[in-house]
């Protein structure tokens, strides 16, 4: 049987922008799924069809883009009683657009080949607002063929797509974009606190460091937009969230035989963080301990 559907599982806080970019600049059917009702509920007002379990979604479409928050959900979704792999099948193509170890990339990408089904691992990088313009970056491992299937379909939700290598490279490249990320980030809440207390006004110091060898998008975004006005809320990449992509640098790293002092520090303030009651809020909010805002 034909399968004529594009599917969706995963509708947090990328996912479903994303999805709803997909539905809307395709013109394509999307059936999408998650396991809260809300995102459905809204989705459903964009002309996405609902499915009954992410075990539809495998059987009746011929690309499935998954975007979950953990290396865990995804293994659990795929390996599952009724999951991707039980249900999926040869000609089809499953997309993995969450931050997820290597390891379990090339072992899911290996037994999805075994069904005749392709895979590509294709993290998404930038903001919640870049998701919601459809202009986020994605960093993509597995065939050229592959991926050139895909591509028109990625095009809906990402201005720049970037392919990184065989099975495995696109969750590489972005978990080391996510460690240089978190150290600059962490850079910049260091250089908020040192100003304030030499009597710089914080402000001042992100405003010159923009025009001069220290900009950069952290700062802009990041620093200028979290860090200056205190705003870091829920439902954004929060600690919690970076804590697990700045551990699978740190297991590549220890792989590699590299000392990776830089993040085995971030990774330290965020523990912190976690221990302030801090861990759902933006990950920025690091500046808070930084700040020593909770003493």
């Amino acid at each position: 049987m034909e399968k004529k559907n594009i599917g969706f599982i995963g509708l947090g806080v990328m996912g479903e922008p994303m999805c709803r970019n997909l539905r809307e600049r395709s013109g394509k059917r999307v059936l999408a799924f998650d396991l809260n009702p809300e995102p459905l509920q809204r989705l459903a007002q964009h002309d996405v069809d609902i499915a009954a379990d992410a075990g539809e979604v495998a059987r009746t479409s011929s690309i499935v883009f998954v975007s979950l928050p953990s290396g865990k959900q995804l293994s659990a979704l795929a390996n599952g009683e009724d999951g991707l792999l039980a249900n999926i099948g040869s000609g089809q193509i499953m997309v993995d657009l969450g931050t997820s170890p290597v390891a379990l990339t090339r072992e899911l990408a290996a037994a999805f080949a075994e069904r005749g089904a392709g895979y590509l691992d294709a993290p998404v990088a930038r903001t919640r607002q870049a998701a919601e313009s459809g202009t986020l970056a994605v960093m993509v491992g597995g065939a050229a063929d592959v991926l050139e299937t895909v591509r028109p379909l990625m095009e809906c939700f990402a201005s720049d797509i970037t392919h990184c290598g065989g099975i495995g490279s696109g969750q590489v490249t972005k978990i080391l974009n996510n460690m240089v990320l978190f150290q600059t980030v962490t850079a910049l809440s260091e250089a908020y606190a040192i100003a304030r207390s030499a009597d710089v006004e914080p402000q001042v110091l992100f405003e010159a460091l923009s025009k001069g060898s220290a900009d950069s998008f952290a700062l802009r975004n990041h620093g200028m937009k979290a860090i200056l006005p205190r705003t870091f809320p829920l439902r954004a990449f929060s600690v919690d969230y970076a804590r697990k992509d700045l551990e699978y640098a740190l297991e590549l790293a220890s792989e590699g035989g590299i000392d990776a002092d830089g993040a085995r520090n971030v990774l330290g303030l965020f523990d912190k963080a976690i221990e302030a009651g801090i861990g759902d809020a933006y990950f920025p909010v690091v500046s808070r301990v930084l700040n020593n805002e909770f003493s």
